[in-house]
Protein backbone atom coordinates (compact mmCIF):
# COMPACT_ATOMS: atom_id res chain seq x y z
CA UNK A 1 0.00 0.00 0.00
CA UNK A 2 1.27 3.44 -0.81
CA UNK A 3 0.38 7.04 -0.24
CA UNK A 4 1.43 10.17 -2.10
CA UNK A 5 3.20 13.32 -1.07
CA UNK A 6 3.76 16.49 -3.06
CA UNK A 7 7.32 17.11 -4.30
CA UNK A 8 8.80 20.64 -4.47
CA UNK A 9 7.95 20.80 -8.18
CA UNK A 10 4.30 20.07 -7.54
CA UNK A 11 4.53 16.44 -8.70
CA UNK A 12 3.01 13.73 -6.57
CA UNK A 13 5.54 11.12 -5.51
CA UNK A 14 4.26 7.78 -4.20
CA UNK A 15 5.46 6.97 -0.72
CA UNK A 16 5.45 3.34 0.40
CA UNK A 17 3.91 2.81 3.81
CA UNK A 18 5.84 0.24 5.79
CA UNK A 19 3.86 -2.70 7.04
CA UNK A 20 4.62 -3.91 10.54
CA UNK A 21 6.89 -6.94 10.65
CA UNK A 22 4.98 -10.18 11.38
CA UNK A 23 7.20 -11.04 14.36
CA UNK A 24 6.77 -7.58 15.86
CA UNK A 25 3.02 -7.71 15.28
CA UNK A 26 2.82 -11.12 16.95
CA UNK A 27 4.91 -9.96 19.93
CA UNK A 28 2.57 -7.01 20.31
CA UNK A 29 -0.41 -9.36 20.41
CA UNK A 30 1.24 -11.55 23.07
CA UNK A 31 2.06 -8.49 25.17
CA UNK A 32 -1.56 -7.43 24.89
CA UNK A 33 -2.79 -10.83 26.08
CA UNK A 34 -0.28 -11.50 28.85
CA UNK A 35 -0.05 -7.90 29.96
CA UNK A 36 -3.65 -7.59 31.08
CA UNK A 37 -4.30 -7.91 34.78
CA UNK A 38 -7.56 -9.76 34.25
CA UNK A 39 -5.69 -12.52 32.42
CA UNK A 40 -3.23 -12.78 35.30
CA UNK A 41 -6.19 -13.09 37.67
CA UNK A 42 -7.60 -15.79 35.41
CA UNK A 43 -4.29 -17.62 35.59
CA UNK A 44 -4.34 -17.49 39.39
CA UNK A 45 -7.84 -18.98 39.35
CA UNK A 46 -6.65 -21.79 37.08
CA UNK A 47 -3.73 -22.74 39.32
CA UNK A 48 -5.92 -22.57 42.43
CA UNK A 49 -7.53 -25.86 41.38
CA UNK A 50 -4.39 -28.04 41.60
CA UNK A 51 -3.32 -26.19 44.76
CA UNK A 52 -6.64 -26.79 46.52
CA UNK A 53 -6.72 -30.38 45.22
CA UNK A 54 -3.24 -31.22 46.48
CA UNK A 55 -3.82 -29.65 49.90
CA UNK A 56 -7.20 -31.36 50.28
CA UNK A 57 -5.81 -34.80 49.42
CA UNK A 58 -2.85 -34.24 51.73
CA UNK A 59 -5.15 -33.30 54.59
CA UNK A 60 -7.62 -36.11 53.93
CA UNK A 61 -6.36 -38.94 51.68
CA UNK A 62 -9.14 -40.46 49.53
CA UNK A 63 -10.52 -43.89 50.27
CA UNK A 64 -10.83 -46.76 47.85
CA UNK A 65 -14.35 -45.78 46.85
CA UNK A 66 -13.45 -42.40 45.38
CA UNK A 67 -14.92 -41.98 41.89
CA UNK A 68 -13.09 -38.87 40.66
CA UNK A 69 -10.58 -39.86 37.96
CA UNK A 70 -6.99 -40.18 39.21
CA UNK A 71 -7.94 -38.90 42.69
CA UNK A 72 -7.20 -42.18 44.46
CA UNK A 73 -3.77 -42.38 42.75
CA UNK A 74 -2.45 -39.01 43.92
CA UNK A 75 -0.92 -40.28 47.14
CA UNK A 76 1.09 -42.87 45.19
CA UNK A 77 2.59 -40.40 42.72
CA UNK A 78 2.42 -36.61 42.75
CA UNK A 79 2.13 -36.44 38.94
CA UNK A 80 -1.49 -37.48 39.32
CA UNK A 81 -2.26 -34.08 40.90
CA UNK A 82 -1.61 -32.54 37.48
CA UNK A 83 -3.74 -35.17 35.73
CA UNK A 84 -6.63 -34.84 38.17
CA UNK A 85 -6.48 -31.04 37.90
CA UNK A 86 -6.75 -31.22 34.10
CA UNK A 87 -9.75 -33.54 34.38
CA UNK A 88 -11.44 -31.13 36.79
CA UNK A 89 -10.69 -28.01 34.73
CA UNK A 90 -11.47 -29.22 31.22
CA UNK A 91 -15.28 -29.11 31.51
CA UNK A 92 -15.46 -25.46 32.67
CA UNK A 93 -12.42 -23.53 33.88
CA UNK A 94 -10.15 -23.98 30.86
CA UNK A 95 -13.03 -23.30 28.40
CA UNK A 96 -13.86 -20.10 30.29
CA UNK A 97 -10.25 -18.92 30.03
CA UNK A 98 -10.03 -19.76 26.31
CA UNK A 99 -13.46 -18.26 25.57
CA UNK A 100 -12.47 -15.00 27.27
CA UNK A 101 -9.33 -14.62 25.14
CA UNK A 102 -10.94 -15.76 21.88
CA UNK A 103 -14.09 -13.70 22.36
CA UNK A 104 -12.04 -10.58 22.98
CA UNK A 105 -9.68 -11.13 20.03
CA UNK A 106 -11.55 -9.27 17.28
CA UNK A 107 -14.67 -8.07 19.05
CA UNK A 108 -12.59 -6.41 21.75
CA UNK A 109 -10.63 -4.41 19.16
CA UNK A 110 -13.87 -3.36 17.46
CA UNK A 111 -15.49 -2.44 20.77
CA UNK A 112 -12.57 -0.21 21.76
CA UNK A 113 -12.51 1.42 18.34
CA UNK A 114 -8.94 0.29 17.64
CA UNK A 115 -9.70 -2.22 14.91
CA UNK A 116 -10.21 0.37 12.17
CA UNK A 117 -6.98 2.14 13.09
CA UNK A 118 -5.14 -1.16 13.28
CA UNK A 119 -6.18 -1.99 9.74
CA UNK A 120 -5.11 1.47 8.61
CA UNK A 121 -1.47 0.83 9.62
CA UNK A 122 -1.93 -1.04 7.19
CA UNK A 123 -2.27 -4.66 8.31
CA UNK A 124 -3.44 -7.38 5.98
CA UNK A 125 -6.69 -8.87 7.29
CA UNK A 126 -5.57 -12.44 6.78
CA UNK A 127 -2.40 -11.69 8.74
CA UNK A 128 -4.44 -10.09 11.51
CA UNK A 129 -6.66 -13.14 11.85
CA UNK A 130 -3.61 -15.42 11.83
CA UNK A 131 -1.91 -13.36 14.53
CA UNK A 132 -5.05 -13.39 16.66
CA UNK A 133 -5.35 -17.16 16.28
CA UNK A 134 -1.66 -17.55 17.11
CA UNK A 135 -2.11 -15.47 20.25
CA UNK A 136 -5.04 -17.63 21.32
CA UNK A 137 -2.96 -20.76 20.73
CA UNK A 138 0.00 -19.49 22.77
CA UNK A 139 -2.25 -18.48 25.65
CA UNK A 140 -4.04 -21.84 25.57
CA UNK A 141 -0.79 -23.81 25.62
CA UNK A 142 0.55 -21.62 28.43
CA UNK A 143 -2.63 -22.03 30.49
CA UNK A 144 -2.65 -25.82 30.05
CA UNK A 145 0.99 -26.27 30.97
CA UNK A 146 0.61 -23.82 33.86
CA UNK A 147 -2.13 -25.95 35.44
CA UNK A 148 -0.21 -29.17 34.87
CA UNK A 149 3.13 -27.70 35.94
CA UNK A 150 1.85 -26.29 39.21
CA UNK A 151 -0.01 -29.53 39.91
CA UNK A 152 3.01 -31.70 39.17
CA UNK A 153 5.46 -29.61 41.22
CA UNK A 154 3.15 -29.36 44.21
CA UNK A 155 2.19 -33.01 43.93
CA UNK A 156 5.79 -34.16 43.84
CA UNK A 157 6.61 -31.96 46.81
CA UNK A 158 3.73 -33.37 48.90
CA UNK A 159 3.51 -36.97 47.71
CA UNK A 160 6.80 -37.75 45.98
CA UNK A 161 7.40 -39.35 42.61
CA UNK A 162 8.74 -42.71 41.61
CA UNK A 163 7.35 -45.13 39.02
CA UNK A 164 3.93 -44.23 37.64
CA UNK A 165 1.14 -46.79 37.75
CA UNK A 166 -0.69 -46.85 34.40
CA UNK A 167 -4.40 -47.40 33.94
CA UNK A 168 -3.51 -50.91 32.75
CA UNK A 169 -2.04 -51.73 36.16
CA UNK A 170 1.60 -51.86 35.08
CA UNK A 171 4.26 -49.36 36.10
CA UNK A 172 6.52 -47.16 33.99
CA UNK A 173 9.64 -45.26 35.07
CA UNK A 174 9.20 -41.74 36.39
CA UNK A 175 10.80 -40.20 33.29
CA UNK A 176 8.39 -41.97 30.98
CA UNK A 177 5.50 -40.96 33.22
CA UNK A 178 6.56 -37.31 33.00
CA UNK A 179 6.81 -37.68 29.22
CA UNK A 180 3.27 -39.01 29.06
CA UNK A 181 2.10 -36.03 31.11
CA UNK A 182 3.64 -33.73 28.49
CA UNK A 183 1.81 -35.64 25.74
CA UNK A 184 -1.44 -35.25 27.64
CA UNK A 185 -0.84 -31.51 28.03
CA UNK A 186 -0.24 -31.23 24.30
CA UNK A 187 -3.48 -33.09 23.54
CA UNK A 188 -5.51 -30.98 25.97
CA UNK A 189 -4.01 -27.79 24.55
CA UNK A 190 -4.92 -28.86 20.99
CA UNK A 191 -8.53 -29.46 22.03
CA UNK A 192 -8.66 -26.04 23.69
CA UNK A 193 -7.10 -24.31 20.66
CA UNK A 194 -9.90 -25.79 18.55
CA UNK A 195 -12.39 -24.17 20.92
CA UNK A 196 -10.41 -20.96 20.58
CA UNK A 197 -10.86 -21.10 16.79
CA UNK A 198 -14.61 -21.36 17.30
CA UNK A 199 -14.42 -18.36 19.61
CA UNK A 200 -12.39 -16.41 17.06
CA UNK A 201 -15.07 -16.99 14.43
CA UNK A 202 -17.80 -15.88 16.83
CA UNK A 203 -15.71 -12.84 17.71
CA UNK A 204 -15.66 -11.88 14.03
CA UNK A 205 -19.47 -11.72 14.03
CA UNK A 206 -19.92 -9.09 16.72
CA UNK A 207 -18.41 -5.99 18.29
CA UNK A 208 -19.30 -7.06 21.83
CA UNK A 209 -16.53 -9.17 23.43
CA UNK A 210 -18.75 -10.26 26.33
CA UNK A 211 -21.32 -11.61 23.87
CA UNK A 212 -18.62 -13.47 21.93
CA UNK A 213 -17.14 -14.92 25.12
CA UNK A 214 -20.56 -16.02 26.37
CA UNK A 215 -21.49 -17.59 23.04
CA UNK A 216 -18.21 -19.52 22.88
CA UNK A 217 -18.73 -20.86 26.38
CA UNK A 218 -22.32 -21.81 25.54
CA UNK A 219 -21.03 -23.80 22.57
CA UNK A 220 -18.65 -25.73 24.85
CA UNK A 221 -21.26 -26.40 27.53
CA UNK A 222 -24.03 -27.26 25.06
CA UNK A 223 -21.70 -29.72 23.33
CA UNK A 224 -20.93 -31.44 26.63
CA UNK A 225 -24.63 -31.62 27.54
CA UNK A 226 -25.63 -33.05 24.16
CA UNK A 227 -22.83 -35.59 24.43
CA UNK A 228 -24.51 -36.99 27.56
CA UNK A 229 -27.93 -37.49 25.93
CA UNK A 230 -28.27 -41.08 24.65
CA UNK A 231 -30.77 -40.04 21.96
CA UNK A 232 -28.08 -37.84 20.42
CA UNK A 233 -25.36 -40.49 20.41
CA UNK A 234 -25.27 -40.45 16.60
CA UNK A 235 -23.84 -36.94 16.55
CA UNK A 236 -21.70 -37.41 19.65
CA UNK A 237 -18.41 -38.18 17.83
CA UNK A 238 -18.76 -34.98 15.82
CA UNK A 239 -19.19 -32.67 18.80
CA UNK A 240 -16.16 -30.51 19.63
CA UNK A 241 -15.98 -31.75 23.23
CA UNK A 242 -16.62 -35.45 22.64
CA UNK A 243 -12.96 -36.52 22.74
CA UNK A 244 -11.70 -34.06 25.36
CA UNK A 245 -11.13 -36.66 28.06
CA UNK A 246 -9.74 -39.32 25.73
CA UNK A 247 -6.22 -38.55 26.99
CA UNK A 248 -6.62 -41.41 29.47
CA UNK A 249 -5.47 -43.64 26.60
CA UNK A 250 -2.02 -42.09 26.93
CA UNK A 251 -1.77 -43.59 30.41
CA UNK A 252 -2.28 -47.16 29.27
CA UNK A 253 0.43 -49.73 28.69
CA UNK A 254 0.97 -49.87 25.80
CA UNK A 255 -0.30 -46.44 24.87
CA UNK A 256 -3.72 -46.57 23.23
CA UNK A 257 -4.76 -44.30 20.38
CA UNK A 258 -8.39 -45.34 19.87
CA UNK A 259 -9.65 -42.14 21.47
CA UNK A 260 -6.69 -39.80 21.09
CA UNK A 261 -6.29 -40.19 17.32
CA UNK A 262 -9.90 -39.23 16.41
CA UNK A 263 -9.79 -36.57 19.12
CA UNK A 264 -6.73 -34.92 17.60
CA UNK A 265 -8.22 -35.22 14.10
CA UNK A 266 -11.48 -33.65 15.28
CA UNK A 267 -9.62 -30.76 16.92
CA UNK A 268 -7.58 -30.11 13.77
CA UNK A 269 -10.72 -30.12 11.63
CA UNK A 270 -12.49 -27.64 13.92
CA UNK A 271 -9.35 -25.51 13.99
CA UNK A 272 -9.11 -25.45 10.19
CA UNK A 273 -12.83 -24.95 9.53
CA UNK A 274 -13.46 -22.18 12.02
CA UNK A 275 -10.10 -20.52 11.49
CA UNK A 276 -10.93 -20.32 7.78
CA UNK A 277 -14.48 -19.18 8.55
CA UNK A 278 -13.13 -16.39 10.76
CA UNK A 279 -10.84 -15.24 7.96
CA UNK A 280 -13.64 -15.41 5.38
CA UNK A 281 -16.03 -13.48 7.59
CA UNK A 282 -13.50 -10.85 8.63
CA UNK A 283 -12.12 -10.40 5.12
CA UNK A 284 -15.50 -9.23 3.87
CA UNK A 285 -16.55 -7.37 6.99
CA UNK A 286 -17.13 -3.63 6.88
CA UNK A 287 -15.19 -2.35 9.87
CA UNK A 288 -16.78 0.85 11.10
CA UNK A 289 -15.30 1.07 14.57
Amino acid sequence: MSAAEVAPGGQQVPVRVRRPMPARFFRSELLLIFGRRRNWVGGLILISVPVILAIAVRASPPGGGESAPFLDRITGNGLFVALAALVLEMPLFLPIAVAAIAGDSLAGEANLGTLRYLLAVPVDRARLVLVKLGGIAVFTVAATFLVAGVGALLGLALFGGGPLVTLSGSTVPFGEGAGRLLLICGYVALCMVALGAIGLFISSLTEQPIAATTATLIVALASQIMDQIPQLSAIGPYLPTHHWLAFGDLLRDPIGYDGVRPGAASALVYLAVFGTAAWARFAGRDVGS
